[in-house]
């Protein structure tokens, strides 16, 4: 019984992949909009390279989850038929298709039309591939800790925590100001209250579940005071992106960053606790 860090290439891979598809959407909005001068744009369009990265980081640790990276093209020998090889299939069409675009619009060569079907393309891409990593989970019924209402809520409210932020840093960095850009704390802030409740009704549920040989609660036994620090390096995060805002200041790129960073760190203690709470029907599961 533990919390779940030997799981920690995929607890990297499956936050950084949200963050990265939440920072996409913002960020292709705020080139949908049309306002931005060509100069603005295509700064705009440099720091996804900070996305790409990102999403490459985690695809890299996710190679170190199979074992051996050479064994990576095997998870997707079953696309279609395995919610594995459907996930690094979708994750890998996001990348590639938002990888491309991106570089041809950097160098000049993607058509004012084609940018804007691009972004729609690689933003329904981004979505299906954090539904594909629901799956993942929420298909195994032998599984109930995983095989809940929680699993979706938990990995799409990552993306709506995690993305608002790094997309705001992404266009304070290119210059974009806007009044919508105060909308994106907005959306973070009720992303981590329902966050919060989420936390607290899973960890009521977990009272409940039981198997032959263990009790669900027994598995993280540190389950309330993990969540508490997780909420409290979401709320700091927030603390340093709204508090400058509120005194009339725009918040410091350096400041900004912290943020992000202390995100990064909460949802890494959420997403260590989900891998934690691995059990298996009528199976004591050591860790």
């Amino acid at each position: 019984m533990g919390s779940g860090w030997h799981e920690w290439p995929l607890m990297i891979f499956t936050v950084f992949g949200q963050c990265v598809v939440g920072g996409f959407i913002v960020l292709a909005f705020a080139l949908f909009k049309g306002e931005l001068s060509r100069y603005k744009q295509q700064r705009l369009l440099m720091n996804m390279l900070v996305l790409w990265g990102l999403m490459g980081v985690g695809f890299v640790a996710s190679t170190l989850h199979l074992g051996s990276p050479l064994r990576a093209f095997n998870s997707l020998n079953r696309v279609g038929a395995s919610a594995l090889s459907n996930e690094i299939a979708s994750g890998a069409l996001f990348f590639a298709v938002g990888g491309l675009g991106w570089l041809l619009a950097i160098v000049g060569k993607l058509p004012t039309g084609l940018r804007a079907l691009w972004l729609i393309v690689t933003m329904v891409l981004g979505v299906v591939f954090v539904w594909m990593m629901v799956r993942v989970y929420n298909t195994i019924d032998t599984v109930p800790t995983w095989y809940s209402i929680w699993t979706p809520l938990s990995f799409f409210l990552t993306m709506f925590i995690g993305g608002p932020l790094l997309g705001y840093l992404l266009l304070r960095v290119a210059g974009v100001e806007g009044w919508a850009m105060r909308l994106l704390p907005v959306v973070m802030l009720l992303a981590l209250t329902a966050s919060v409740v989420v936390a607290l009704m899973q960890g009521a549920e977990l009272a409940t579940i039981s198997s032959s040989l263990q009790q669900a609660s027994a598995l993280v036994p540190d389950y309330g005071s993990l969540m508490a620090w997780r909420m409290v390096l979401l709320v700091a995060a927030l603390a340093c992106w709204v508090v400058p805002q509120l005194k009339g200041d725009r918040p410091a790129l350096p400041l900004l960053s912290l943020a992000f960073i202390l995100v990064l760190a909460g949802e890494l203690i959420g997403r260590g606790v989900f891998y934690g709470l691995h059990m298996t029907v009528g199976v004591a599961v050591a860790s």
